[in-house]
């Protein structure tokens, strides 16, 4: 298990002890915290050997160094203070954590020359440390090794911002931290430990913040008619929920934001089953849901000033003697009715129900679903973005300017009439799946026929929820991706 982390700031403290960290910017003259020394006597040869000059990220590590009153001082590379956005804070503070491995207590100095270092900044890096302490090993057996390993690391953070820091970072940045670990929680968790039911209850568990938390079974379900949603589940032994999350935090007459997750817990394909190579990792394909449930968290833990709606459509696809079938006809709680031509295109199917429901039920000012929809989405955009579609221009605007802001990164992608009929069927109103060409837009079009004119956007995140590439802020195979990206835009954009 990581060390859990206890961060403190304060204004100032003397450069002494076990382990100090500096920050350096690039070309600047000295260091953090090294007015009581002669920087040419600590560390200047070390930095002309290594070749230090401060460039970002870089790191220069000294063991006992002569003539500091420290046992181990790491200076780290700030780049230009004067370019540093928000991202870069959080960066700084998962590359300082790494640096931290097997010890219990450290000192890190922030007020280097030329870096600028207010209370958002210092809370961005403590933010930064945070998402980088993350490690899924729960189920791990004791190792030998964690004899040596302290359970706890304590970070003191001097700055002369402390108290603004401390204030940001308490009320602000650790309910960011909360919500994304939550949400890789979620999806890293084994298939056989998180089912629908056990997702709901961690829906449920939001009550403790003031939110509002319905669970609707599949009874409830049935008399809304949701016949799209029930067809995925009845496959599965494990009976399906409706996880609905209200949070009141701004005027009563405003009509909310709402968040749509899909929450397939495990995905088989069904019927129309997936090859056996990777499908472990279709325990991750509730990524949309683990998302919305993570920022409800933040949304209620920060008590954010707007009314906003989370809706976790949460089911198995799995293929027993009761699944639907290729060629079976459903009616969605719409009215329309949707020939399944793959059970594999399942998510849709969920979401279309879910998205229906928020719609009639709580007439939102807009709604924005996230799903691990499709493989194709990783064809054209690989990892490092995720895929968006919308009917709106403004809302895609506001959606491409929070994924730059919070470096969860966004690709429009388009929407046609022309790709519409790709999804038409000879039987119903509709089918699941409009074949391989242009999966990923396909999908979007049949998602646009359940939101009439509602402002909507559609979030792709097939590549970047899970088995997305390690960075400096995480290093684990979930990466909660759209919980900072969805906090950044109700921040930037509909925030009172």
């Amino acid at each position: 298990m990581p060390a859990s982390l206890d961060i403190s700031f304060v204004s100032s403290a003397p450069l002494s002890g076990g382990l100090a960290l500096a920050l350096k910017e690039k070309d600047g003259e000295g260091f953090a915290g090294a007015a009581s020394l002669d920087p040419q006597s600590v560390f200047a040869k070390a930095a002309a050997t290594a070749k230090f000059t401060g460039k970002s990220l870089s790191t220069l590590d000294l063991i006992a160094p002569q003539g500091a009153p420290v046992d181990r001082l790491v200076i780290l590379g700030a780049g230009k203070g004067g370019d540093l956005a928000a991202h870069d804070w959080l960066r700084l503070g998962g590359t300082a954590l790494a640096n931290l491995k097997g010890a219990a207590e450290a000192t890190l100095f922030l007020d280097a020359d030329g870096l600028a270092v207010d209370g958002r900044k210092a809370a961005d890096l403590a933010l930064g440390m945070m998402l980088r302490n993350y490690a899924f090993d729960g189920f791990k057996t004791r190792r030998k090794d964690e004899d040596d390993k302290p359970a706890s690391l304590r970070i003191v953070i001097v700055t002369a911002a402390a108290q603004e820091a401390e204030e940001i970072f308490r009320t602000d940045a650790l309910p960011v931290a909360e919500g994304v670990l939550l949400a890789r929680e979620l999806v890293n968790l084994p298939p056989n430990i998180l089912g629908p039911v056990e997702f709901a209850e961690k829906a449920s568990d939001l009550a403790r913040l003031g939110v509002e938390v319905e669970i609707l079974t599949e009874v409830e379900m049935k008399a809304l008619g949701m016949g799209a949603l029930l067809g995925v589940a009845q496959g599965s032994a494990r009976p399906p929920r409706l996880a609905v999350m209200q949070w009141k935090g701004g005027q009563e007459e405003t009509p909310p934001l709402a968040f749509i997750g899909k929450g397939v817990v495990f995905d088989t394909g069904g019927i129309s089953i997936k090859p056996a190579a990777g499908m472990e990792d279709m325990k991750g394909d509730m990524g949309g849901a683990a998302a919305v449930l993570g920022l409800m968290h933040v949304l209620a833990a920060r008590k954010a000033r707007v009314n906003a709606i989370g809706i976790l459509g949460l089911v198995e696809n799995m293929p027993d003697g009761n699944a639907q079938r290729p060629g079976d006809i459903v009616t969605s709680m719409s009215g329309q009715t949707i020939e399944i031509v793959n059970t594999d295109a399942e998510g849709r199917l969920v979401l279309c129900d879910a998205l229906w429901y928020c719609k009639e039920r709580f007439k939102p000012s807009m709604m924005i679903n996230l799903a691990t929809l499709t493989g194709a989405v990783l064809v054209a955009l690989g990892n490092f973005h995720a895929g968006l579609f919308s009917n709106d221009d403004a809302l895609a605007e506001k959606l491409l300017l929070a994924g730059q802001d919070s470096q969860e990164r966004l690709w429009r992608l388009p929407l046609g009439k022309d790709y519409d009929k790709l999804i038409d069927s000879r039987f119903a109103d509709m089918k699941n799946s409009g074949g391989r060409h242009a999966g990923s837009i396909t999908a979007a079009q049949f998602l646009k026929r359940f939101v009439g004119e509602t402002p909507w956007a559609h979030l792709d995140i097939a590549g970047t929820a899970m088995s997305s590439p390690a960075d400096e802020i995480n290093q684990s195979w979930a990466s909660g991706f759209g919980v900072r990206l969805l906090d950044r835009l109700v921040r930037n954009s509909f925030e009172a």
